[in-house]
């Protein structure tokens, strides 16, 4: 009898080891992660919250920063945004950095087209900024 009490003691303690670990498989291929939920932000939304903050920006590092979380978005910035970047740029004395803003909507623009109807609806604001592209300074 002790010699059947020595071998199935390791192998109720392998079973047991194999138990959980079918277990523990089972339950981690049907866990499901809960991220927190984001509500998708409209174009006005994005459009409010980048004027906001171009409004709000104090140095260069901040303007720098919003461009490209401005840019980074799969959609071009509406004109009130480009708007309230070439202030801020103004406001922080950053020449390069609004002739960069330029360079960033033509190539979110994609077309020539349409990058030429946002320097029409901007051309107002250049001219009070002195703000010339690329393509004007000869770059």
């Amino acid at each position: 009898m002790s010699r059947f009490v020595a071998i199935s003691r390791p192998l109720a303690a392998a079973a047991r080891v194999q138990v959980a670990r079918s277990v523990f498989a089972t339950r981690s291929a049907v866990q499901i992660r809960h991220y927190s939920e984001h509500h998708e932000e409209s174009f006005e939304d994005f459009t409010a919250r980048f004027v906001k903050f171009f409004d709000n920006v104090d140095d260069v590092f901040e303007l720098q920063r919003g461009l490209n979380n401005a840019f980074g978005y799969d959609l071009v910035p509406s004109p009130p945004v480009i708007e309230a970047a070439l202030k801020a740029a103004r406001r922080v004395n950053d020449y390069p950095t609004a002739v960069r803003i330029f360079e960033g909507l033509k190539v979110k623009a994609g077309s020539d087209a349409l990058y030429k109807q946002y320097l029409d609806e901007l051309a107002p604001l250049k001219t009070q900024l002195g703000v010339e592209t690329k393509e004007e300074l000869g770059l």
